[in-house]
């Protein structure tokens, strides 16, 4: 049977407009198959770095070869110089958009991969969060100066804007120095978050005391820093803080921590005793990590207890304070049970007796 309408005589621009569209459909349908095949291929190795990129890089390598194909027929349209020149503008938009995009793209799944590779749950974890950390920042920077350029690149594109921009380009001095006396703390941590980078002062998971609080770096940005405080608060602290001030950190160059407890007992107490009970309290408890243990007498106090110091270390901070607590209670109940006379007693002297008076001197 024959169709009347497939004799019709299409206008030229709709059959130009139909080859652009058949092409930019089969460079997607491409697009689509090689990424396919890539996932199965990916899917069988054990790495998942393979996976990360193919996952990130996906959408974008898809526009971009959409916008290729677009670049590529536009010559062949044909078109009027007005649409011509719309074309040229729309492409210059889109193409360091589109770039920049996969830039991102390729910056966040290095960024992924190394969170990989770099565990910072295992024990010894100081090289993973040194990488961790400084991989962190350098995103952060590298996300900042790409967006920015490819704003400037999308705007130069417009004759009109890259004009605008070549004049203002001669007072751009004076403009930099307001904005900057403007924005001077927000510049300041910026700058101090660049520095971090490569200083590193702080990673990633370490264990600081800050402000009187014991937390965890949770998140390092730019400006500021999150840590996650022992009770699950967040404090929120300014970047240039931890360049300027002075604070603790407990994971600087290992995490394993000596941990200290103190007694206050009778003086009269044996201490010997008390230190072989230490010795076997310590070395039952699983916290412990065999590394160094002791008891000393320190101190005397002035209300008459003398002052017991007890050393153990742990792993971790985490660890050393459980461990702390763990002996503290152990050895009090050995004190009230085994040993109540060495805990502290109240001493009451009796008051002096008064002197006889001094008899009367005679006169003459």
């Amino acid at each position: 049977m024959r169709m009347p309408w497939l004799d019709l005589d299409l206008p030229q621009w709709v059959a130009k407009l139909a080859g652009v569209a058949a092409f930019v459909l089969v460079v997607a349908l491409l697009h689509r198959v090689l990424f396919a095949v890539l996932r199965r291929f990916a899917s069988r190795t054990a790495t998942k770095t393979d996976d990360i990129l193919i996952a990130r890089l996906g959408r974008p390598t898809f526009w971009l070869a959409i916008g290729i194909a677009l670049a590529a027929s536009g010559p062949g349209l044909d078109l009027p110089r007005y649409w011509e020149t719309i074309w040229q503008r729309v492409l210059g938009l889109l193409t360091p958009a589109v770039f920049g995009w996969m830039l991102l793209a390729v910056l966040t799944a290095y960024r992924d991969i190394s969170e990989v590779r770099f565990d910072i749950t295992a024990a010894d974890n100081l090289r993973a969060r040194r990488r961790r950390t400084r991989i962190g920042i350098l995103h952060r920077i590298g996300v900042f100066v790409l967006i920015l350029l490819t704003a400037m690149m999308m705007l130069m594109s417009i004759p009109s804007v890259r004009t605008i921009g070549v004049t203002l380009a001669a007072s751009a001095g004076v403009a930099g120095l307001a904005i900057g006396a403007a924005a001077q703390p927000a510049l300041k941590n910026l700058i101090a978050g660049i520095q971090m980078a490569f200083t590193e002062p702080i990673r990633i998971d370490d264990v600081v005391i800050i402000d009187s609080e014991w937390g965890r770096i949770e998140d390092i940005r730019l400006t500021y820093v999150v840590v996650r405080l022992w009770d699950e608060r967040r404090l929120v602290v300014p970047v240039s803080k931890f360049l300027e001030n002075s604070f603790q950190n407990w994971t600087r160059e290992t995490s394993a921590l000596l941990g200290s407890v103190f007694w206050y007992l009778d003086p009269a107490a044996d201490v010997p005793r008390i230190r072989a009970k230490l010795e076997e309290v310590v070395r039952a408890n699983p916290r412990w990590d065999q590394r160094f243990f002791n008891l000393q007498v320190t101190d005397s106090k002035p209300d008459g207890t003398m002052e017991l110091r007890g050393l153990m270390t742990a792993k971790d901070a985490s660890t050393a304070f459980d461990l702390r607590c763990d002996v503290r209670e152990a050895i009090y109940a050995f004190l009230r049970t085994e040993m109540p006379e060495a805990l502290p007693k109240t001493r009451l002297m009796p008051a002096p007796a008064p002197s006889p008076a001094a008899p009367p001197s005679a006169h003459p």
